[in-house]
């Protein structure tokens, strides 16, 4: 059985300026969230962010303003549903192939 091979994604990358203004925050607070360690630069540039990291800095933003969650308990939050959310596409796959 051979694997279809799918193109390389092209990710677009944010700076940390465009990363702040994706969110509606300052560049200072999206330093001192990098420092924190709530939000994470690209592993080969520092100094960018993958348009995912926004997304996921938005979840937390929305966490916050919506449920009055702090900053340190929406980040844990966030990745609790991405676990899940990977898991259960997971499921959906392994039941697919059960059936074919």
């Amino acid at each position: 059985m051979s694997v279809a091979r799918q193109p390389p994604r092209l990710e677009i990358q944010l700076s940390l300026r465009d990363l702040a203004t994706a969110c509606g925050l300052s560049a200072v607070r999206v330093k001192r969230l990098v420092a924190l360690g709530l939000v994470e630069p690209d592993s080969e540039a520092p100094d960018r962010f993958s348009t995912a990291t926004a997304a996921r800095l938005r979840r937390m933003l929305r966490l916050r303003a919506d449920l009055g969650v702090n900053l340190a308990g929406a980040a844990i939050i966030v990745d609790l549903v991405e676990r899940l959310e990977r898991l259960d596409a997971e499921l959906s796959r392994l039941r697919g192939q059960r059936w074919t």
